[in-house]
């Protein structure tokens, strides 16, 4: 049998849709490298994942016809870009955001209901990352509602691979960026001091970015923000609400917020998946693949691998941090890591300080989210003054 051919599984097939986790826990252990004409070559173990992160050379990042700046890249081009985009998650930034992001935090906790219930997704999980993700990249408002849009139909079309679907997210999300370069190009020296209007004055090399350079930049950070910060939030805090007393402990010691937030995310990781291509015959895992064979690396299972975590569910905050994928590693180790980890931890320490209690609302099921998506689509909670 023609092994590329052969379906090892099917990644939307009804049990994977139900619980992802569980289903890449049970692919990890049966078939580690397994096909199928969905994600083609599917890596599970943490091992494979990080051998492919570390060859850039025989596993590129080109994986799109269309430009993807700086993650679509391979080195020596990725490299100059990544130079000019790290500095805009420095330490410095982050410490000039942290009061903005904190007003933010703390006036959606409050606005929470202070009795009853309530679906902490589109309460808070959803307008947290929206909010935040305007605020640190300058832009109004009136984007929010059609940015929240503009996620639902992005995740559908990925998940139903429908490329003319795909290709007008694309576009509609360019519309909203020409936009906001048209308007500040208009406004010369009056433009707003933000990230977007900075981007207009980098340079690669010794020309500026094109807007096509821009715009899938600010593409790449806003996909990544909105989708994976909103899932952030729900899985925390429902890990939280299931354990009362840890819930208590990191209220009363803060400082083991950041180790805590890493380690319930490498169990159950808000990011899914990435993609890699081979640009020669190589071998993974024990298979030998072709150039140009599609890997699909899944996240959510090499951070749950029992060879390098033992019980993947066991809480532990003195992991090696090296050893989590969270964010990824290598050349394409995440450039917004910082601001994502900001971010998580002013949201769950203003939660922390301002609610007494979180518990699951009784009798009302969580409703767990389905690939591409990670977390929950509804999380009903009781959150308590």
């Amino acid at each position: 049998m023609d092994e590329k051919r052969h379906q090892d599984w099917d990644p939307r097939g009804e049990a994977v849709l139900k619980d992802q986790i569980a289903a890449y826990d049970d692919m990890r252990e049966r078939c580690p490298v397994a096909h199928s004409d969905y994600l083609q070559w599917s890596l599970f173990r943490h091992e494979d994942v990080a051998a492919v992160l570390a060859d850039h050379q025989h596993f590129s990042s080109v994986v799109s016809s269309h430009p993807s700046v700086p993650n679509g890249m391979d080195p020596p081009q990725h490299t100059e870009y990544r130079r000019m985009i790290d500095p805009y998650f420095s330490a410095q930034r982050m410490d000039a955001f942290e009061p903005v992001c904190r007003d933010i935090a703390a006036r959606l906790v409050e606005s929470l209901p202070s009795e009853g219930e309530t679906e902490l997704m589109r309460s808070l999980a959803h307008d947290f990352a929206l909010q935040i993700q305007s605020a640190y990249l300058g832009w109004p408002a009136h984007l929010h509602e059609p940015l929240r849009r503009w996620t639902r139909r992005n995740h559908e079309a990925t998940l139903a691979r429908d490329k003319a679907a795909m290709e007008d997210v694309a576009f509609e999300f360019d519309g909203y960026i020409r936009d906001l370069l048209a308007v500040r190009r208009a406004a010369g020296t009056d433009a707003p001091d933000d990230i977007t209007t900075s981007l207009l004055r980098e340079r690669v090399g010794q020309r500026l970015l094109t807007d096509e350079e821009i715009t899938s930049i600010l593409r790449n950070w806003t996909v990544g923000e909105l989708s994976t910060i909103s899932a952030s939030v729900g899985i925390l805090v429902h890990y939280l609400a299931l354990r009362p007393e840890l819930l208590q402990q990191l209220r009363e010691q803060t400082s083991l917020l950041p180790a805590a937030i890493d380690e319930i995310l490498r169990i159950h990781a808000p990011l899914i998946a990435n993609r890699r291509i081979t640009t020669a015959a190589v071998e993974v895992g024990g298979h030998q693949l072709a150039a140009g064979e599609r890997i699909t690396l899944i996240w959510a299972s090499a951070n749950r691998d029992e060879a390098v975590f033992g019980n993947p569910d066991q809480f532990r905050l003195d992991r090696d941090p090296a050893k989590n994928l969270l964010y990824g590693a290598g050349v394409h180790v995440c450039p917004g890591a910082p601001l994502a980890r900001l971010e998580l931890r002013i949201i769950i320490e203003e939660l922390l300080k301002r609610r007494s209690r979180i518990a699951l609302a009784p009798g009302q099921a969580p409703v767990k989210a389905a690939y591409p998506g990670s977390g929950f689509l509804a999380l009903p909670l009781r959150i308590q003054t």
